[in-house]
């Protein structure tokens, strides 16, 4: 998909009696970055660029590559940990054991992970999940239109389908009277992941659009923009804009292919929930959400690195969403 210069304005609410606002002008492949939070003027990145020297930048990238072995070490150090214990304290087949051990691929150039290789199926469903993410929401078009009236029949089952441009969109967390402006960051599947979400876990979802767990911050998370960012994180984190997946979370993922062709939507869910958990143990506000967000990129890494997960199911998180 070609490059396209995208300018968007941020509306993030009225604090004090102050509305925050910020423009952004990102060149974009497909999804582009996290809707919420703040970041960095260009003035203060660039005054930052300039009082670093060639010195600090080779520091910089040393620290980097040494963090990055250090990881890869430490995996193979722990799995091999784990494969003696299972011969010294378990039973059965030596050989049986250590071939069901979880394959991270073999280290390539560069330092970086190589995926195993992929089954017919792993291949398509993965084609297929490329092939969505570079689909972006397209207000004009009617199935992205009617998808939009779908998710709201999802939401309020009860109450009356508004215009398309209505005050009313913002009680399910978007940031204007019209949610087309968005999906900017996330592409057309971050409304997919969203209707999804409502039909394959409705409790779940019920209990997220009203906030109905825990003590509340009185600035709370805008819902469907929070969804949006999810996807995004999603993406970044399983390194699906790439070839092929490179990091441990991207590898484990095709695993989970195999066996889910939704692997990725229910992933979304999880994630979704787990958000909102960390959001509520850490008694987050709006101005926290890329913090909370990073958390939840962590546990979600940690819980897809288990040696026990071969399937959505067998992630920890997944009971949130039955609670």
């Amino acid at each position: 998909m070609a490059s396209a210069t995208l300018r968007r304005r941020l509306h993030h609410g009225d604090v004090d009696g102050r509305k925050y606002e910020r423009y952004d002008a990102t060149d974009s492949e497909t999804l582009s970055e996290p809707l919420l939070g703040s970041s960095s003027t260009d003035n203060s990145r660039d005054e930052y660029n300039e009082e670093r020297t060639l010195e600090d930048i080779w520091e910089e990238e040393r620290k980097r590559q040494q963090v990055h072995w250090t990881l890869i070490f430490s995996q193979l150090i722990a799995q091999w940990a784990q494969w003696i214990a299972k011969i010294v304290f378990g039973s059965g087949s030596i050989f049986g054991r250590f071939l069901s051990l979880p394959s991270f691929g073999q280290i390539g150039t560069g330092g970086r992970l190589l995926p195993p290789p992929l089954s017919m199926l792993q291949e398509e469903r993965l084609r297929n999940i490329k092939r969505r993410i570079e689909i972006p929401f397209d207000g004009s078009r009617m199935e992205h239109q009617d998808a939009l009236k779908q998710l709201w029949r999802l939401a309020y089952p009860q109450r009356e389908l508004p215009p398309l441009k209505s005050e009313l969109w913002k009680e399910m967390g978007w940031q204007g009277t019209d949610p087309s402006t968005d999906f900017r960051g996330g592409g057309y599947i971050s409304l997919e992941n969203l209707i999804f979400f409502a039909k394959t876990y409705p409790e779940s979802f019920q209990r997220l659009l009203h906030k109905r767990d825990g003590t509340r911050a009185d600035w709370e998370y805008p819902f469907a923009v929070a969804g949006i960012n999810i996807s995004f994180m999603l993406a970044q984190m399983l390194d699906l804009q790439s070839g092929k997946p490179s990091t441990v979370a991207g590898i484990r993922f095709l695993g989970l292919l195999e066996e889910d062709e939704m692997a990725f939507d229910n992933l979304y869910c999880i994630a979704f929930q787990m958000m909102d958990a960390q959001w509520l143990a850490k008694r987050a506000s709006y101005m926290e959400f890329n913090d909370v967000l990073k958390s939840t990129r962590a546990q979600l890494e940690r819980e897809l690195a288990l040696d026990d997960v071969s399937s959505i199911r067998d992630l920890p998180a997944f009971n949130l969403l039955y609670k």
